[in-house]
């Protein structure tokens, strides 16, 4: 597995040379209910999360279940409601955005993670603040297989608003700029919006979700919706609005339209929303990431349960659903209905992100907030589809590691951390896990 990873890490970093490059300097209860038979095969224990910084023990193999019966239904936001915002807003690309960047970031520590290979931080005020919390992550090269969008190589955060203030602002969006500075890339915040109102008088409204995982492919951003699926933001509409109103959003009585004060906004276009057949329970949406070494491409999807929730008969799983290249929605099976082609019952606590390399998934796992303690770092848990046992690397990661992003381009496994003050984002070298 790893030396057929490494092998397609060469042959890309061959034919993009130049973009390696320049960045070579860069050193998420209820129980869920399954069918009898599924049922009686997933009664092995859950993996040992026993905290050990040189654990690698190997615990129960995944319990694979009927992939069917995870299931996606497509909606879309009015095209005409779009196209009149379109009209009554300056449309600018991602990349005109990560050149207007108006923050700079800097650490003050490097962060403790098994196989680093990159990192950096965010700006005294994001790295601190607790109105904000950092949960997604995705880049561009998962938007684009070259690993560059608009000519630059991009990372893409998302964080929910914990509306302290009163006001739930929802979730806003940060582009980073890692070809301006691998280890200290200027950034802003964007603000996703759902758009509202009428073709006459069209508006936007927040998008209050938790936003626990994002996945970037092609123009569009999917965007974790924890009991509903997936939320889709097309890159082809993003708006600039105007600025100096922290308390208003949407449409005003002037004509014109205010997002929290933030410059630019990024608009919902379709939905994804989820159900389940044959007997199973709605999935928790926790998490999502993108897998190009998958054919076709694939969307990977993990629950969030804590011990107390798996104690109480929760369980946890994982899906893969195929997305289509050329319109780069989730891709419908030969009946029409969009549906997983691979799941499994994993029962990790605390799984805040996963993907899959070639094969083998990895899950990242927090591991409680004691910043003191090297134990509440984040562990890294593997296994090999279908049947290997599910591997723990303990204490690889930092404390409150969230999602996870795989860059094929340079073999670089992406995460990052919520807490106030312990928030880098940061690679560790996938194929030595």
């Amino acid at each position: 597995m790893r030396r057929r990873r490494r092998s397609t890490v060469a042959a890309v970093a061959a034919a993009s040379l130049g973009l390696v490059a320049l960045l070579a300097t860069a050193s998420q209860a209820t129980a869920t209910q399954i069918p009898a038979a599924e049922q009686a095969a997933a009664q092995a224990p859950a993996a040992n999360t026993t905290s050990d910084q040189t654990d690698r023990s190997l615990a129960a193999a995944a319990t694979p279940l009927t992939a069917s019966n995870f299931r996606y239904t497509l909606s879309q936001t009015s095209s005409a409601l779009v196209g009149a915002l379109d009209a009554a807003l300056p449309n600018v690309t991602m990349g005109a955005v990560a050149d207007d960047a108006n923050r700079t970031p800097s650490c003050d520590s490097a962060p403790s993670v098994t196989h680093r290979t990159a990192y950096y931080c965010w700006n005294d005020g994001d790295q601190d603040t607790d109105a904000w919390y950092p949960q997604g992550i995705t880049t561009s090269s998962d938007a684009l297989a070259a690993g560059t969008y608009d000519g630059k190589r991009i990372n893409l955060v998302s964080w929910y608003d914990s509306a302290k203030d009163g006001i739930d602002k929802g979730v806003r969006i940060s582009v980073s700029d890692l070809s301006a500075s691998a280890s200290a890339p200027p950034y802003r915040h964007i603000l996703l919006v759902e758009p509202s109102g009428t073709t006459s008088a069209p508006s936007f409204e927040p998008v209050k979700i938790h936003a626990g995982g994002i996945m970037w492919y092609g123009n569009l951003l999917y965007v974790a919706d924890t009991t509903g699926g997936f939320r889709v933001f097309d890159l082809d509409h993003l708006w600039q609005v105007s600025t100096g109103e922290a308390s208003r959003i949407g449409r005003q009585a002037d004509g014109s339209y205010q997002a929290f004060d933030y410059k630019y906004v990024l608009p919902q276009t379709a939905m994804f929303t989820d159900s389940t057949a044959g007997g199973y329970a709605q999935l928790q949406h926790s998490s999502v990431s993108l897998d190009r070494s998958s054919s076709p491409d694939s969307v990977v999807v993990s629950e969030y349960r804590s011990a107390d929730d798996i104690e109480k008969g929760a369980q946890v799983r994982t899906i893969r659903v195929p997305i289509d290249y050329t319109n780069r929605f989730l891709k419908p099976a030969s009946d029409g209905i969009i549906k997983a082609t691979e799941a499994y019952r994993t029962d990790l606590e605390s799984v805040q992100g996963s993907t899959a390399i070639d094969g083998e998934f990895f899950f990242s796992q927090s591991d409680g907030d004691n910043f003191a303690d090297p134990n509440s770092d984040g562990d890294l848990h593997t296994f090999v589809a279908p049947s290997g046992s599910i591997v723990r690397h303990g204490n690889a990661l930092t404390v409150g590691a969230e999602d996870l992003s795989y860059d094929p381009t340079r073999d670089y496994l992406w995460t990052l951390g919520e807490y106030p003050g312990y928030r880098w984002v940061y690679a560790a070298d996938a194929s030595s896990f």
